[in-house]
């Protein structure tokens, strides 16, 4: 799926969705992300099934003021023990599939909001 916004180019914003991959400005991503209207790092965390607080240390780093989190083709909720870790950080999480996931971003983004995208594109 392609995905088209007119928008500052100095944002980084998704361009395309597909399976085991994503697209920020044109560039394609086939290892999990976080994006930020500043900067897109590759991310370190594996499988859904694998993610624990320690895959989160960069929203102490950035500051954001929501996070997203794309958990594959599908959404996936959190264990307890993470969604709690996650809700300590005092940032509003939101789970939903990648693609809704890039989508919510980018109009976010765009609106000046302080966002970052977390995607696992498994």
């Amino acid at each position: 799926m392609k995905l088209r916004l007119d928008h500052d180019v100095r944002l980084q914003l998704f361009s395309g969705y597909g399976a085991g991959f994503v697209a920020v400005n044109n560039v394609r991503y086939e290892k999990c992300v976080v994006v930020s209207p500043q900067a897109v790092m590759e991310w370190s965390a594996g499988a859904f099934e694998r993610l624990t607080a320690a895959d989160f240390e960069f929203i102490e780093r950035l500051k954001p003021e929501i996070v997203i989190l794309g958990t594959g083709a599908a959404q996936r909720f959190p264990p307890p023990a993470l969604a709690r870790a996650l809700a300590a950080t005092g940032v509003g999480v939101e789970v939903m599939d990648s693609r809704a996931a890039c989508r919510t971003y980018n109009i976010l983004a765009t609106e000046g909001r302080r966002v970052v995208a977390a995607i696992l594109t498994d």
